[in-house]
């Protein structure tokens, strides 16, 4: 009772309240713990008879009880689910608290009390709990990752959580992979004024506290600077006044080098004029052509920068090769200038023209390296000459020649003509190929030409329309090896067409050509067009075929119809100087109409009316005006007639209606009967026949409806049906006999024909509806059968009274009455 009273009073009172005749205690110690990490905070050595801990949040001064033990075990309170996951050591008063928070932070307070039952002492354990968190994973920041040599940027080493105080510090990792402190400090940021080449590097930094430490992930910092002006290598090395210099056909390396971030892009160029992409430019077997200024053009693409360093190459060299001849006409193609020429090399080379060429009249004034003569067109003979000219050099040992020859052209001027396109404009060339030098061709004819003289060919353009007519143009052509002038003529004509046949007749369906041929090959060469009936230019199509060539063009008009194809077709050809016309009639013709049929017999076929047979004549068979027949026939009372399942929904509806007529088409002449089947034997029809030609149909007959076949066979037909309604009928009555007898064996079945065996079934079946399924068991009459009916056997129970009421062996006496039928 007493600890239950003490309890309550240290519930109610205050903290600074304790009973008056106890010893106080007070012990005071602070602690820190780390988040997600657990504590333990003590209440003392021993057991306390009761205790309690109270909470005080930082920056109040009230105590809220979290856990107390009152002698009956701890009890723990809801704030304590907000300071962790808080348990009670056993045996003692200390609490442990796992997963720390940060709003774990705070006083704790932990007032126990010993020896109740003597005197009492009370205890106040101060607990003063600092909640540290670990820094996290830092993460670094920089101004610019790439900042130009000369700027300013910062570093900047970010953290999302950790309890201070802080230090920073950042590390620098050169390119060989030495790691040095670059700076250390409180500050997470860091400024780098006047960043040089050698910054470049990996960056990281690290963050420490009294808890831990963590390492950011490293940041590569790229100063961008350059290029520096470049410098150049020459391989093989030999120094002159202006520059370096070579020998020709060696091999010369030029290495050009510039310090650079990003690297440098180097560009070579020779005179001015860029030649190679790289820092390494080699020319294998340098020739003369490679002498004057080198310049090696660094470039940092990155600043847009770029510096520039020229050298000079001259390299020493004999004339290159051997002396290059030529030939040209000279004097208006009446001479013939030979041109002998060795530039280059240092000294100039010395040509000369061997043999009697160096008595020639000189063209020009002479010069070391270069030699010209003029030769008359009369001072040759054949059609070729060889010319030879020798260079000397005072490098080389022995001389070099150098030869060209004059040809002839091998055949004669060849003249075409031919139009543009659009007819705009004639166009007559004149060409004399083959010779060396290039013959000079120019046109003369009837008018003012305007022409020009022209090497190898030439062109004369006249507007399309005013060239004359049977007047000859003479194409002139001259070559220094000849003295006379070579010539060929053109003489332009108006085409004129022919045909074989101005009209043409065809009958209705056939195909048909026309042709069109020009009387010669006129020039210029020009095309025949077509046009139909209807003034319209005929091109390939499925009713027109077209086959041509320069001098003809036929014109095929397949399945010709009348109405359609006949008329006028016309051809026309047209050149620079003139056109013509030419007019094809084609008559299109029908074929005669044949003579009449007349049905002479529709029959069916047998008793099922689903085949007919018909039979025909012609009015005149002698007369052979006739291809084939068309059989007609339609249902005379309206109903459809029944087809395959595959049927259109056209042909259903055409069948539905009693004025549109069924088509079998018989392409042999010579038939003079035909079955039509698949026809519906309750549907009265009605045939006719119409034969036609080709595409001329003649008048259909007169339509006749089917007669019935004859048949001899009716008698036996009757008795057949008779002898087998008796054998039904006898089976009937001796079967209804045995269940009757036998009516204890099969009850069901005897209750069903004769009626149950009390009273209450025995009356009277007077009417037929009270038979058993209109017949006998398994019977079915067809609805649509149309021929003569078999009457069947009457029931007995049609004509028996009132069931007497015998014995179930006794005999039953049964009238049968038979009633047989024909027709």
């Amino acid at each position: 009772m007493l600890v239950q009273l003490l309890g309550l009073i240290f519930l109610l009172n205050s903290a600074n309240s304790q009973p008056s005749n106890s010893e106080v205690v007070y012990h005071d110690t602070a602690m820190y713990g780390v988040v997600g990490k657990a504590v333990i905070l003590e209440c003392g050595s021993a057991l306390p008879d009761i205790y309690i801990w109270g909470f005080t949040k930082p920056g109040t001064e009230k105590i809220k009880a979290i856990v107390y033990d009152l002698g009956e075990g701890p009890k723990i309170q809801k704030l304590a689910q907000t300071l962790g996951q808080l348990t009670v050591i056993s045996k003692s008063a200390d609490i442990s608290i796992d997963k720390l928070p940060v709003a774990a932070q705070g006083l704790y307070t932990c007032q126990a009390f010993y020896d109740l039952e003597n005197t009492p002492v009370v205890h106040y354990y101060y607990v003063h709990l600092t909640v540290r968190v670990p820094v996290t994973k830092p993460y670094l920041l920089v101004s610019d990752v790439s900042p130009v040599e000369g700027s300013t940027i910062w570093l900047r080493c970010n953290l999302d959580n950790g309890t201070g105080p802080i230090q920073y510090m950042w590390q620098h990792e050169n390119h060989h992979g030495n790691v040095s402190a670059f700076a250390q400090g409180n500050s997470s940021v860091i400024n780098v004024t006047e960043v040089n080449r050698n910054h470049t590097g990996w960056f990281r930094c690290l963050a420490s506290n009294a808890v831990n430490s963590e390492r950011s992930d490293r940041i590569w910092l790229d100063i961008i600077f350059g290029p520096d002006i470049p410098s150049i290598d020459v391989t093989p090395y030999t120094a002159t006044e202006r520059g370096y210099s070579a020998l020709e056909r060696e091999t010369v390396s030029l290495q050009c080098q510039a310090q650079s971030n990003p690297p440098s892009q180097y560009v070579w160029f020779y005179n001015n004029s860029q030649v190679y992409s790289g820092p390494r430019y080699t020319i294998t077997k340098v020739r003369r052509m490679h002498t004057g200024d080198y310049a090696c053009l660094a470039q940092n693409t990155y600043l847009n920068t770029r510096s520039k360093k020229t050298i000079s190459l001259t390299v020493y060299y004999p004339p290159d090769g051997s002396p290059s001849c030529s030939l040209e006409p000279a004097a208006n193609h009446t001479s013939l200038r030979l041109r002998c020429s060795w530039p280059g090399g240092f000294p100039s080379a010395t040509v000369q023209w061997a043999g009697h060429l160096k008595r020639a009249r000189r063209d020009e004034a002479d010069s070391r390296h270069n030699s010209d003569i003029l030769l008359p067109s009369g001072s040759f003979s054949g059609n070729s000459s060889l010319f030879t000219c020798k260079g000397s050099h005072l490098a080389l040992k022995n001389p070099l020649e150098c030869s060209t020859r004059a040809y002839l052209p091998p055949s004669e001027p060849v003249c075409l003509a031919y139009v543009t396109v659009n007819k705009m404009y004639l166009m007559l060339s004149c060409s004399w190929d083959g010779g060396t030098p290039n013959a000079l061709v120019w046109w003369e004819g009837p008018g003012d030409l305007g022409t020009t003289r022209e090497e190898n060919s030439n062109i004369l353009i006249i507007r399309y329309g005013t060239a004359r007519s049977g007047r000859p143009y003479v194409c002139h052509a001259k070559h220094p090896l000849v003295v006379q002038t070579q010539t060929c003529r053109l003489t332009l004509e108006a085409p004129v067409l022919l045909t074989q046949r101005r009209v043409v007749s065809v009958y209705e369906g056939a195909d048909v050509q026309l042709s069109c041929n020009l009387r010669a090959n006129y020039l210029p060469t020009n095309q025949i067009t077509w046009f139909n009936n209807h003034g319209l230019d005929v091109r390939d199509t499925a009713k027109y075929m077209l086959l041509r060539t320069s001098a003809w063009a036929n014109l095929t008009v397949r399945n010709t119809d009348e109405t359609q194809d006949s008329g006028e077709y016309r051809c026309t050809s047209s050149n620079a100087v003139g056109g013509a016309d030419l007019n094809i009639t084609l008559v299109v013709m029908k074929h005669p109409m044949p003579p009449n049929a007349t049905l002479i017999r529709v029959t069916y076929i047998g008793r099922q009316r689903n085949e007919v047979e018909l039979e025909w004549q012609m009015e005149d068979d002698a007369q052979q005006g006739w291809t084939g027949f068309i059989v007609q026939h339609r249902a005379a009372n309206g109903r459809p007639e029944k087809r395959a399942n595959n049927d259109s929904m056209r042909e259903r509806e055409e069948r539905m209606s009693p004025s549109v007529w069924q088509h079998n088409i018989i392409q042999d002449p010579d038939v003079r009967i035909h079955t039509v089947g698949r026809l519906t034997p309750s549907t009265n029809y009605q045939f006719r026949i119409m034969p036609f030609n080709h595409r001329t149909f003649g008048h259909p007959s007169a339509a006749k409806m089917p007669a019935e076949p004859r048949s001899n066979n009716l008698p036996a037909v009757i008795g057949a049906a008779v002898g087998g309604m008796l054998f039904a009928a006898i089976a009937t009555v001796l079967l209804l006999v045995y269940i009757f007898r036998n009516r204890n064996n099969t009850p069901r079945l005897h209750d069903m024909l004769f009626g149950l065996r009390h009273s209450q079934s025995r009356e009277n079946i007077n009417f037929p509806e009270d038979e058993v399924a209109n017949g006998l068991e398994g019977e079915i009459e067809d609805s649509s059968y149309q021929g003569p009916r078999i009457p069947r056997a009457a029931s007995p129970l049609e004509t028996a009274g009132p069931a007497p009421t015998t014995e179930d062996n006794e005999p039953v006496n049964v009238t049968i009455t038979v009633q047989a039928t024909g027709s």
